[in-house]
């Protein structure tokens, strides 16, 4: 047999196009947008190059997480029915693309190895940190500027233009997962000295930024930590780490000029909306607003929503009933995940994304990861305060994970299932 066709046969050919396009995915968060794009494109054809596709493609449909993600296409496709935007609609669908083709690869191409799944986990959370420094020295070299902007509510983008919301994101995502990933038999000394280090880059890169919906990320992840070593009777550990989350802020404030100002400009943005004051140079009051006039949308749009593709015009047209003295420059969409799928779908679209989001948690393989748990406390907990989805990096981000932890992880049971029978 020719190697070439060794190479397909054995199923290589197949594992190694998945390894491709999970790096490539990684890579496309951190810096180059275009392989966020063709990630998807070589992973579904790592599915097709698997040399038992036909026999493996019943695993697809028994995929409860890659099923729920299909429903998510689904819904979208039939608010056609009633959308008013068949421009956004179109593109919507087009966007939503990768939550058939990244699952149906995790499902169907040739599982990663271990020691793959460690290079992958392994380049996020270093490159991630990477990033996370190159900004912080930004931030050094001009550090009163930078706080003068804090000061009113703007953040220190990446070096690599990646956006504050979603970099804090992944900034608390790569604390949590090089911690994890260091315990790994298969990680070496130094890699795992690596892992700690860029654990702690993370952290120290959120405290000194300031970066706020970064640290709500972090502290969430390590209040459900302390939570579940308190449910498992480790008394002493979980009250320590508890005692740490509540002096962790305390030293930050008191120590770094970044903070201080971040929570000054904070209470005043607050105010602004609570008093009714001028609000156009303040993202938080704006964003207070434009949950109260989604509220007044949903109202009347509860069941199927005014269509996902519509929700930008819905809100739009309710500003213009009551505008809160904004500038039509500053009426924003709602900055939350769950009022965007109520807004957009009612409460069926919000019923499929909550089943996307936590549908994990009801499969004890997925349950008692816990890479897959602080992914999922972390998501969660940013998607109250940001509609994640509307920015394509953060969509990416979403799916990305979505595939390599929780997808990958019920094939894996499945296939460990039929092992043993």
């Amino acid at each position: 047999m020719p190697p070439s066709a060794s190479y397909y046969t054995s199923g290589r050919l197949s594992q190694h196009l998945l390894w491709l396009a999970a790096v490539a995915g990684v890579v496309g968060l951190l810096a180059a947008r275009s392989l966020v794009a063709l990630a998807p494109v070589v992973g579904t054809v790592a599915a097709l190059a698997n040399p038992h596709l036909r026999r493996d493609l019943p695993r697809y449909y028994r995929n409860g997480a890659a099923l729920r993600a299909a429903a998510l296409v689904v819904f979208l496709l039939l608010s056609g029915l009633y959308t008013s935007q068949w421009a956004v609609w179109r593109h919507e669908v087009f966007r939503s693309l990768p939550w058939l083709a990244v699952p149906l690869a995790f499902t169907l191409a040739v599982p990663l190895s271990r020691w793959q799944r460690l290079t992958v986990g392994s380049l996020f959370v270093l490159g991630t940190a990477a990033v996370g420094l190159a900004t912080l020295g930004r931030y050094l070299l001009h550090p009163a500027a930078a706080n003068a902007a804090i000061r009113i509510g703007h953040n220190l983008q990446a070096v690599t233009r990646i956006f504050h919301v979603p970099f804090g994101v992944m900034l608390a995502l790569a604390f949590f997962w090089g911690l994890l990933l260091r315990r790994t038999t298969l990680a070496g000394p130094l890699l795992r000295t690596a892992l700690l280090a860029a654990a702690a880059a993370a952290a120290l890169t959120l405290h000194v930024l300031a970066y706020r919906t970064g640290l709500l990320v972090l502290y969430a992840g390590l209040l459900a930590y302390a939570g579940w070593l308190l449910s498992r009777r480790h008394a002493l550990l979980g009250l320590g780490l508890l005692l740490l989350l509540g002096l962790a802020p305390w030293l930050a404030y008191q120590s770094l000029e970044s903070v201080r100002q971040r929570v000054q400009g904070t209470v005043w943005d607050v105010q602004k909306y609570t008093l009714g004051q001028d609000m156009n140079n303040y993202s938080l009051a704006q964003r207070l607003a434009a949950t109260e006039t989604a509220g007044a949308i949903i109202g009347q749009h509860w069941l199927l929503g005014v269509a996902p593709a519509d929700t930008h015009t819905a809100m739009q047209a309710q500003y213009q009933w009551h505008d809160f003295g904004l500038r039509p420059a500053n009426w924003v969409d709602v900055h939350n995940q769950y009022l965007e799928a109520l807004l957009g779908g009612g409460v069926v679209g919000l019923g499929l994304w909550l089943a996307v989001l936590f549908g994990p948690l009801l499969h004890p393989a997925t349950r008692r990861n816990p890479a897959v748990l602080f992914f999922i406390v972390v998501q969660a907990t940013v998607m109250l305060t940001a509609d994640m989805l509307s920015l394509q990096i953060g969509l990416n981000l979403f799916i990305f994970g979505y595939g390599f932890l929780i997808v990958a992880k019920e094939r894996a049971e499945q296939l460990s299932v039929n092992s043993e029978q």
